[in-house]
């Protein structure tokens, strides 16, 4: 034997193969795919004061760190729509809405 294995081919990353795992076991709803593509979709310093919390028909509400964050990511909120959508699919989103009361869902 060569020490493949029987499968054949190079052996895979463990990340990987945890991500997968994790998409196909993760509910499909609108706020846990937009949860998921989050990070991706607007970068570490938006993704640590921000988190996409609750969604109702179509409207998904964003809790922030602070006011500021708030604020900021109102106006950013039609940027931040094809992002997203590049990600989990066109016409998804209805709209945003931005909390200051991020610290509650943590």
């Amino acid at each position: 034997m060569n020490g493949r294995s029987s499968r054949g081919g190079a052996p895979r990353k463990l990340g990987g193969a945890l991500e997968h795992l994790i998409s196909e076991q993760s509910p499909q709803t609108l706020l846990a795919v937009v949860q998921g593509a989050w990070l991706k979709a607007c970068g570490p310093a938006i993704a640590a004061n921000s988190e996409p919390v609750s969604e109702r028909d179509g409207v998904v509400t964003v809790a922030c760190e602070n006011g500021m964050w708030a604020q900021e990511l109102e106006l950013m909120g039609e940027e931040l729509k094809p992002r997203i959508e590049a990600l989990i699919g066109p016409d998804r989103i209805r709209g945003w809405r931005f909390t200051a009361d991020l610290s509650r869902h943590r």
